[in-house]
């Protein structure tokens, strides 16, 4: 298997534009509340900013814009919460395997995190057990956390219990994070207040940003030939449920209402969200979530 985090890094380079990645790079930095007194340098101002930032004498020498960068005098955590469970073992809504969705959006985060000279560490889990990566600033470590992930989430794992891994989270650490949670469709829904009380007690304690990697619609043209079975129970999908046009008007309806719900529910607790299916939104899905996190909180 080639290395993960080589392959993120290619697909880095290959959806990210020179000036989005360097968006991308600062909207990382402003995650994080507060900065050190050392001044380091100046850069061009980029959309996003904080204006208090900005070195009003530099920019009348200059005529443009210039933004005053900070020294970091602490490294920050960065703690991976994923599902592992079979669930993210199906196809995504693009037809990539979830979990390949799930390790790029993963990757690509934590190789932020490690070249600002943060730690990252990794909770990951299904209904059956809990695993735990410390958390550390190398990316050899990164690529550790990538192949635990992929290794975890197969068909032959147990159900897959996000709620588990949130109350390990809960349980385990009292230090300030960012948690980036990886989480499968309908993974929460005001329905379930046992869910809702514990999310909103791990935002009243850490920094948390909300991936959801969409479900595929088994009623698909391209899927009509194809053998399509439910990863929750291994039972086939009748190939005449799949081609009723009625059943696919009413599966599509039920899916965009679950993610209208879910992302306005996750609003209202204060958590910044995105809901993606492919590499191809990855990048740009990312740039778009840290830059809406960054605003809302001011």
């Amino acid at each position: 298997m080639d290395e993960l985090l080589h392959r993120v890094r290619t697909r880095l380079a290959i959806r990210a534009h020179r000036k989005v990645r360097g968006l991308l790079d600062g909207e990382y930095v402003s995650l994080f509340h507060g900065k050190s007194l050392d001044f380091d340098d100046l850069r061009a101002y980029i959309p996003g900013d904080d204006v208090k930032d900005i070195d009003w004498k530099a920019t009348a020498r200059v005529g443009s814009p210039l933004t005053k960068r900070y020294i970091a005098t602490k490294k920050h955590a960065v703690l991976l919460v994923v599902d592992t469970g079979r669930d993210f073992a199906a196809l995504s809504e693009s037809g990539m395997l979830k979990r390949d969705v799930a390790i790029l959006a993963a990757g690509v985060l934590g190789y932020l995190a490690v070249r600002h000279g943060d730690h990252v560490g990794l909770v990951a889990g299904d209904a059956d057990s809990t695993e735990y990566v410390p958390l550390r600033g190398t990316e050899s470590h990164l690529e550790r956390l990538l192949r635990v992930i992929h290794k975890r989430t197969s068909l032959s794992a147990a159900p897959s219990s996000l709620l588990a891994q949130l109350d390990y989270v809960r349980r385990t650490f009292r230090r300030r994070m960012l948690l980036i949670v990886l989480a499968d469709d309908g993974a929460i829904a005001a329905d379930r207040a046992g869910e809702l009380q514990l999310v909103r007690r791990l935002h009243a304690q850490h920094e948390i940003l909300w991936i959801t990697i969409g479900d595929a619609d088994p009623t698909r043209d391209e899927y009509a030939d194809r053998d399509m079975i439910d990863v929750a129970d291994g039972r086939e999908l009748p190939p005449f449920l799949r081609s009723n046009s009625a059943l696919r008007a009413e599966f599509a309806t039920a899916v965009a209402s679950r993610t209208a719900a879910s992302a306005e529910l996750l609003d209202r607790i204060g958590i910044s969200s995105r809901r993606m299916s492919s590499d191809d939104e990855v990048v740009p899905g990312l740039f778009r979530l840290l830059e809406v996190h960054n605003h809302a909180r001011r």
